[in-house]
């Protein structure tokens, strides 16, 4: 696993041991004196530390950093059991024609797809990307994913059971904002350029 290190405009990777998933990003701060930060930005983890920190404090600290924020995001993610459950409840509430239901529902590694379903075994699979998004927009997501169970296509019925969602429209520019954001975040190379 590398990290990318920054240090006065200059971009080093630098590996850190025990860090085994995700792109990690170290900035070393001048203005950070004693405190440490350290948070999600798109698919990375981000983590602020003091300018002045040895490295032999940075690599003790930097892997602490981390498993608190992966714990902290395995608490506020619902499992997978929880998903199926949410879809019963978000088919019976908004669409109680629709009697199939899947048969697992799992988090997946998607960066293409918010969700996707097979409906030869009922099988449903949600990005990964969505574990912390508000619940209206896994709700969204959720939903649209379980009428495909019904219907295999985006046709007028399809949009017309869709359209049934409360907050579409808001979870679909959220959507869509998210996708921007991990655009212009993609390339730590072009920093590299400065």
């Amino acid at each position: 696993m590398m990290s990318r290190e920054f240090d006065a405009g200059d971009f080093a990777e630098v590996t850190l041991p025990g860090i085994d998933e995700g792109e990690i990003l170290v900035i070393r701060s001048a203005r950070r004196k004693k405190n440490i930060s350290a948070y999600r930005q798109g698919g990375r983890i981000v983590i602020s530390i003091p300018a002045r920190m040895s490295k032999a404090d940075e690599r003790a600290v930097v892997p602490e950093m981390i498993a608190t924020i992966r714990r902290q995001e395995a608490e506020q993610t619902p499992d997978e059991s929880e998903l199926a459950t949410r879809i019963d409840q978000l088919l019976t509430e908004l669409a109680p024609e629709i009697s199939e239901r899947p048969i697992s529902v799992t988090w997946r590694a998607m960066r293409e797809r918010w969700g996707s379903c097979t409906t030869v075994d009922r099988t449903i699979r949600i990005s990964d990307r969505l574990k912390l998004a508000p619940r209206y927009v896994q709700d969204y997501v959720l939903f649209h994913e379980a009428i495909h169970l019904r219907y295999g296509d985006h046709g007028e019925e399809f949009q017309s059971v869709l359209s049934r969602c409360e907050d579409g429209e808001l979870a679909s520019a959220y959507l869509d904002g998210y996708e921007a954001a991990e655009r212009a975040l993609l390339a730590p190379i072009e920093l590299e350029n400065l």
